[in-house]
């Protein structure tokens, strides 16, 4: 390890040529980074990570043990990936068959949550900080401040940037029980006001 390098890499981790690191950025044992990837600042890559070339992730993302990231992928600032959490990145798999021209984009938005095992089937964009219960399989896209769980995922409420429960009253508005900031549901979406 470089003394002089604005981010940390343990002595097992792989980084390939051609990626961007950014400062305070720290990959853990047995991690491998493949070529052209973007990791913002701040970003924590537990142990046992694979990120697929030319990934993006923003700055402040966690990211568990046991993850793949595959190519396709981008995760906006502070996005949570649960351990062992997979992305796809082919809708119809084959062995036999080269589809690397086919990769589909999933964007993570900022602020959102995965939780451990879950699937995000690829093409399927996770909104502001939605929330996706541990072992769900996400098949379609999800709003901003949804809270999901189930195989297929399924939709079970909403949730505050602090990942709270947020429950409506009949004028529509909800209270974080953290942080008191409010929030207000129209046309089945959800605000912060």
């Amino acid at each position: 390890m470089d003394k002089t390098s604005p981010f940390f890499s343990h002595e097992t981790a792989v980084i390939d040529d051609g990626c961007v690191i950014g400062k305070g950025t720290k990959i853990w044992h047995f991690s491998h980074i493949m070529p052209n990837c973007t990791i913002g600042e701040s970003c924590n890559i537990g142990q046992n990570v694979v990120v697929s070339p030319e990934v993006v992730l923003g700055n402040n993302v966690k990211v568990q043990n046991n993850v793949s990231i595959y190519t396709g992928v981008v995760c906006e600032d502070d996005v949570f990936l649960g351990p062992s959490m997979v992305f796809t990145n082919v809708i119809n798999p084959r062995s036999a068959i080269n589809r690397r021209n086919e990769y589909m984009k999933t964007t993570v938005k900022k602020g959102a949550t995965i939780g451990a095992n879950a699937t995000v089937v690829c093409g399927n964009d996770i909104g502001e900080f939605a929330l996706i219960g541990a072992g769900a399989v996400v098949t379609k896209a999800v709003p901003p401040y949804a809270l999901l769980v189930g195989n297929p995922a399924k939709q079970i409420g909403w949730v505050s940037e602090y990942g709270h429960r947020l429950n409506f009253d009949e004028t529509g508005t909800a209270v974080c029980s953290e942080s008191n900031e409010k929030y207000i549901l129209e046309h089945n979406k959800v605000r912060k006001i």
